[in-house]
């Protein structure tokens, strides 16, 4: 049963606390320089925006600043190659964020002049703009009055109402909660602070209800539950999917390597020639001798792949599939995770 609740009024403690303690990143425009009529980069919002989809804040800062000091400009990311784009994304994982990023980029470039246009119903029509991100762009760099609803705010709001229906059902009812707390002015700041709040104050297991702002408004807390929300459905055990990937290498040093599908997982990724994760075996890339170097398990959002390795270090070879690298152009880190475990397995046979 969903609770009712009674208006509370969050955005002054919140600011008040966000004023003291924000956390500094690359892509933020402090509260004091927001003051001053400082504004954020639309630009610089909307990539942290996407690369902290399903990334955490420590990960997602140095692919930030690498990404900013090659492509400073959106109509510079825009004009670059599509695998200039994935070897740089390569290891932050979802992989079709990073071909929507370019297919952004360069709808910006196209349509708004290099300018990302300061409009909720807009924002929304661009490739991987989403309800969450278009909300956060416009709130945090156009500083519109849009609920800005990610898990940290979810986590707050469901605990400053005691809201014990489950996630993901109870999405709707917190997201009617948030919007009834956003306030009209310092839209970006609030949406921040909140963030800010859920990562640093309330946090999932263990939240710091004594140095709270909102310890006294809070239901959860005066209810002894904040720590046991939200609730979660109890998720199915993840199926297991079984693979396999062919690293082979020329006596000349080059390494064989293919891009893969533009769709699907790894979707337009640079890698090893294998199967997909069906548990369907797939001819090799040429006959030789090839040696199984072990396997190793990929977890991936909503199964476990487990993946066998094979290795060849061969003269020549014709292939069917991909081609060879020089040894001078090939990069392990330009690989995807799941990419460069394989590749680690097989150096040490």
């Amino acid at each position: 049963m969903r609770v009712q609740f009674a208006p509370k009024y969050i955005s002054q403690p919140i600011l008040a606390w966000y004023d003291a303690n924000a956390r500094i990143m690359p892509w933020r425009v402090s509260p004091s320089e927001c003051a001053a009529g400082v504004r954020p980069d639309p630009y610089q919002i909307w990539l942290s925006e996407v690369m902290l989809q399903q990334t955490t804040v420590a990960m997602v800062k140095a692919y930030f600043t690498r990404f900013t000091q090659r492509w400073p400009l959106v109509q510079d990311l825009a004009r670059a190659q599509d695998a200039e784009v994935m070897a740089e994304w390569a290891g932050l994982g979802y992989y079709a964020r990073a071909r929507n990023l370019l297919a952004c980029a360069r709808a910006v470039t196209q349509f708004y002049g290099g300018q990302f246009p300061a409009n909720h119903a807009a924002l929304l029509t661009l490739p991987g703009i989403g309800p969450y991100t278009a909300a956060a762009i416009s709130a945090i760099a156009f500083n519109l009055p849009e609920t800005v609803l990610d898990g940290n705010v979810e986590r707050v709001m469901a605990r400053l109402f005691a809201v014990t229906e489950p996630l993901p059902t109870a999405k709707p009812h917190l997201f009617a909660l948030a919007e009834s707390q956003t306030p009209q002015a310092r839209a970006g700041d609030y949406a921040q602070a909140l963030m800010d709040l859920g990562a640093t104050v309330c946090k999932p297991r263990t939240p710091s209800c004594g140095i709270c702002p909102l310890a006294v408004l809070c239901d959860a807390r005066a209810q002894g539950i904040a720590a046991d929300l939200p609730k979660k459905l109890v998720r199915a055990p993840k199926p297991t999917r079984t693979g396999s990937l062919w690293v082979a290498r020329r006596k000349d040093g080059a390494w064989l390597l293919e891009e893969r599908r533009p769709k699907g997982l790894l979707g337009g990724m640079l890698g090893w020639p294998g199967s997909d994760w069906d548990n369907v075996k797939a001819p090799p890339p040429f006959e030789t001798n090839w040696q199984k170097a072990g396997v190793f398990r990929h977890t991936f959002t909503h199964f476990h792949a487990d993946m066998e390795v094979l290795t060849a270090q061969v003269g020549q070879a014709d292939p069917k599939r991909g081609a060879f690298v020089a040894h001078n152009l090939f990069q392990p880190d330009d690989l995807p995770t799941l990419m460069r475990k394989a590749y680690d397995l097989a150096i040490l046979v």
